[in-house]
């Protein structure tokens, strides 16, 4: 008896022995698994770099909290799982879930201070087994380290979506969201926008919304192009300091010196973001007089564009696929009455590429866009938005009444198969356009080759401009105020900002894919009751089972 007793001792502790010394070994090494197949829960390099920011807490404010629909406690668990990972690797970063309406006597007051702050909440519709019921959700999050902070929108407004697949997009998204945050809040602001001026652009206020938002990440200031025939040398060293130029739908043409500033900043590695287009119209004036000429005009910048590997040309995409405009249609008492109806001229452009840039993104707005051509120069070209099959091209000048939202389109007139490039990005190397030419002012730096650079043409200059409400303010970029629907178009020109000055690699956490089944609401209500049993009784019947099987084998075992 005594050396079974001194056997069993031994194995124990050899046991003990192993397992402090693997514990040990592990204290050494930190890895986490993740055995998803699709890694949902893996951070990206990117983000485990974003991270180790943050050397002091980093605190989060999660406000999906409550009493919600399955499809959002789904969103509220894959958050957590999200958190728990960026937790893991720091523990600087603390989060909690709050729950904004707890307090019934406080949830107006403190619905109104969110919806100041953009934090706008969204009423859902949950359907189970044929009952709906309505719930008030805010899905958004705050971080904040040291003493600035900023919002997360943790649900991906889709038009026509179901909550389910809304759902979904958001999950795919959460990771960029959270380390796009991060990174604001914990890195300091080091490239430069410069906002070109002087060439009869959008006014500031239609570009208020979009320019305030990328000025929490980059350093801002307008470029006086018009100015450059004073001391053009002086000017073009002064562009080169910038990172990235912006031009939104310029009007006046561009001399040749304005354009050689221009080309040298792109050939010393300077980045472009063009919203430029080659015809005349414009929906404030249409709005006013009801009809309008669409005329070509030449902004001087064809032989540039020709030369780095695109073309605008000067006619508008129609698509059957293109969104609604609000028109009058008379009073009903005092109230005037309005109908929407769809305006072929505003393309609905979904976009269908893999790229970062627009993975992911939900419908966009545009209106009177021209089509673009890309040329073979052996410059990467990637179309990002185009229009829908059952659209085409209409050459100018043409007449645009509002009357055309009573056309009956001719199907036959669509069959060219459509999908008109309407946004190009472009990478490489480009060469100057003044290449073996005369250079419109001596410049001792001037270079035929340029460096590695990006630049991203889009066919429409409104693509950037945001509306005005009845106090004479700028609302959110994408929010069409008369129809009440919000398009992606900021999310769109963040994303192009970002890819265009992103040197760590962010924005490529939007190619991220989540594989997230849904569930089948109709076939699980024609099988009620079976799928009741399947996941409720089935599961308890056999715990009943090898309850009774083990007390069985008990009393055999200890009857003996």
């Amino acid at each position: 008896m005594i050396p079974i007793k001194k056997k069993k001792l031994k194995i124990l502790l050899a046991t003990i022995f192993i397992l402090l010394i693997v514990n040990g070994i592990g204290s050494q090494f930190f890895h986490r698994f993740d055995l998803t197949h699709d890694k949902r829960y893996t951070l990206s390099e990117t983000s485990l770099d974003v991270i180790k920011n943050a050397q002091e807490p980093l605190y989060i404010d999660v406000f999906l909290e409550g009493n919600f629909p399955p499809e959002f406690k789904r969103l509220q668990d894959e958050t957590k799982q999200i958190l728990e990972e960026y937790k893991a690797y720091n523990p600087n970063i603390i989060y909690q879930f709050v729950n904004p309406l707890e307090n019934p006597d406080e949830a107006n007051a403190i619905m109104d201070s969110f919806i100041q702050r953009g934090l706008t909440p969204i009423n859902i519709t949950v359907d189970d087994k044929g009952k709906q019921s309505q719930e008030v959700v805010f899905p958004w999050a705050i971080a904040t380290y040291k003493d600035k902070s900023t919002k997360i929108p943790l649900l991906k407004n889709k038009l026509k979506a179901t909550t389910e697949e809304k759902v979904v997009s958001s999950v795919q998204h959460l990771e960029y969201a959270f380390t796009d945050a991060f990174h604001k809040i914990t890195t300091q602001k080091q490239k430069k926008i410069a906002v070109i001026k002087g060439k009869n652009e959008l006014p500031d206020i239609y570009k208020a919304d979009f320019l305030q938002s990328i000025r929490e990440n980059y350093f801002i200031a307008p470029f006086p192009l018009d100015s450059v025939a004073t001391n053009p040398v002086l000017y073009s060293k002064a562009l080169k300091t910038f990172d990235l130029v912006l031009i939104a739908k310029p009007k006046t043409a561009f001399t040749d010196a304005e354009k050689q500033v221009l080309d040298q900043f792109i050939m010393n590695g300077g980045k472009a973001l063009w919203l430029v287009e080659n015809v005349n119209i414009d929906m404030t004036d249409l709005n006013k007089t009801g009809s309008s000429f669409a005329f070509p005009f030449d902004l001087g910048l064809n032989d540039m564009f020709f030369k780095y590997g695109f073309r605008i040309n000067p006619v508008l995409v129609k698509d059957l696929e293109c969104t609604d405009i609000k028109l009058e249609t008379g009073k009903k008492g005092s109230e005037t009455q309005y109908v929407k109806l769809p305006w072929f001229y505003a393309p609905k452009i979904i976009p269908n590429s893999n790229h970062p840039i627009v993975n992911n993104i939900d419908v966009l707005k545009l209106d009177f866009a021209n089509a673009i051509d890309t040329l073979k120069n052996g410059i990467k070209k990637t179309i990002l938005l185009q229009s829908s099959p059952y659209s085409k091209k209409v050459g100018t000048p043409v007449e645009v009444n509002l009357k055309m939202v009573d056309e009956v389109p001719v199907p036959q007139d669509y069959t060219s198969g459509g999908k008109i490039p309407v946004s190009v990005l472009l990478e490489g190397n480009f060469s100057s356009v003044f290449e073996n030419r005369v250079l419109p002012f001596k410049d001792p730096d001037f270079k035929s080759k340029g460096k590695a650079s990006k630049m991203i043409v889009v066919s429409d200059g409104d693509i950037i401009r945001n509306q005005i409400d009845e106090n004479g303010q700028p609302v959110e970029l994408g929010v069409d105020i008369k129809t009440k629907t919000v398009y992606s178009n900021k999310e769109f020109l963040m994303n192009c900002v970002n890819y265009l000055l992103d040197d760590n690699g962010l924005i490529n956490i939007r190619s991220k894919e989540v594989d997230l089944p849904l569930l089948d609401k109709e076939k699980v209500f024609e099988n009620y009751t079976y799928t009741q049993f399947l996941t409720i009784g089935l599961p308890l019947l056999l715990l009943l089972i090898f309850g009774i099987a083990v007390t069985y084998l008990r009393k055999r075992q200890f009857s003996r």
